[in-house]
């Protein structure tokens, strides 16, 4: 289990740093879209792009370690492009991969 706990604190971090560039972004979208200025679009986005490759890879990561079912990685996957959903997400798996932990202790 020592190998899941490896995998889980890059998921973490990769997780929050994913929320908040997908809330950048999407404040990003505001300025272009209601004020006419695409600026912050320009710069957040292919650094967004870049951050959410890696939480897919983290991500990915943990779940063939922690051997989630397909459905349960795929909507983990997916949690990066929903503004928000991310933090509870990264919430409830590190919360899922504990008990695991402590259920084969």
């Amino acid at each position: 289990m020592i190998v899941v706990q490896s995998a889980l604190k890059p998921f973490r971090v990769m997780a929050y740093v994913v929320g908040v560039m997908l809330l950048a972004l999407v404040a990003g979208m505001v300025l272009k879209y209601g004020f006419g200025n695409p600026t912050p679009v320009a710069v957040i986005s292919p650094i967004h792009g870049f951050v959410y490759a890696v939480y897919l890879l983290t991500a990915l990561n943990l779940g063939l370690k922690a051997r989630w079912t397909w459905p349960y990685t795929l909507g983990v996957l997916l949690a990066g492009t929903i503004p928000f959903l991310s933090f509870p997400i990264e919430r409830k798996v590190t919360e899922r991969v504990q008990e695991r932990i402590a259920a084969t202790a």
